[in-house]
């Protein structure tokens, strides 16, 4: 199951091209097929399942598209979920996407806690059914936190979340630090500058930039057959909590088809 296509105006950061050829070649070896239109929005997940329904099932997800440019030219982060209960709620949402390949009206079932094996306890999160639980458990976990806190992510353009990070950027004794595509920020504040209601969301994004510690990756700004470089992973750290998976922290994430460990 991938993404077929996107509006037209192009989305921050840009889906990659699809690979027809490839797509004919795994038709041709029997693997079945389903095309996810991403008009409006995108189908942005990027993980796997394994053995669903037994006892060794487990979850491959993170932020890498399966790409060639994802491998070699991209940042990204990528992690194994060995869980029963976690892998059933993935098949749970592939079976969704797969019977009714619409992406509004996917990922609206709520996930329980399950701890693994290790007494670690974690939690998926599917957009855009549950977008709205997922950014304001992320902006609880950042007003909370009292020791660090790690952004990770091509853009950060949520409202829940700008606003947080600018209310608590200067909190004395709270370590703060990030990476971002700066490429991809550029382009974020010239749309912004171009919208009436998102003034706000330049001032507090410069407000974060000037109080925060930020590596800045300079991308290839992108172009019909450009490469595909962007710095792509995302992960957020507050304290011990810690959200991985596809979704950029941006208000377009939350419309999209995701998912969050």
């Amino acid at each position: 199951m991938f993404n077929q296509d996107h509006a037209q105006a192009i989305p921050v950061p840009p889906p990659p091209q699809i690979d027809w050829a490839f797509v004919d070649r795994l038709k041709a070896a029997g693997v079945q097929i389903m095309p996810v239109s991403g008009v409006p929005d995108l189908m942005h997940h990027k993980y796997a399942v394994r053995d669903a329904g037994t006892p060794g099932a487990a979850v491959l997800t993170g932020s890498t598209n399966w790409t060639n440019d994802s491998w070699n030219r991209e940042e990204n982060a990528m992690f194994t979920v060995a869980s029963a209960e976690v892998a059933g709620e993935y098949a749970t949402n592939f079976s969704g996407l797969w019977e009714h390949p619409v992406v509004a009206s996917s990922g609206q079932v709520s996930s329980p806690w399950t701890s693994l094996a290790d007494g670690t306890r974690v939690r998926p999160y599917f957009c855009p059914g549950r977008a709205l639980k997922l950014v304001h458990a992320m902006s609880r976990s950042l007003s909370s936190a009292q020791r660090r806190i790690r952004i990770c992510s091509p853009v950060i353009t949520s409202g829940p979340i700008l606003g947080t990070l600018a209310e608590i950027c200067k909190t004395p004794g709270l370590d703060i630090s990030g990476v971002y595509d700066a490429t991809q920020m550029d382009e974020v504040q010239h749309q912004w500058s171009q919208q009436g209601g998102a003034a706000w969301k330049i001032a507090a994004f410069r407000t974060i930039a000037g109080a925060v510690h930020f590596g800045a990756k300079r991308s290839t700004p992108y172009s019909k057959g450009s490469v595909h470089d962007f710095m792509h992973a995302k992960i957020l750290v507050a304290d011990d909590y810690v959200y991985a998976g596809s979704f950029n922290l941006s208000h377009s994430g939350e419309q999209n088809a995701e998912n969050v460990v």
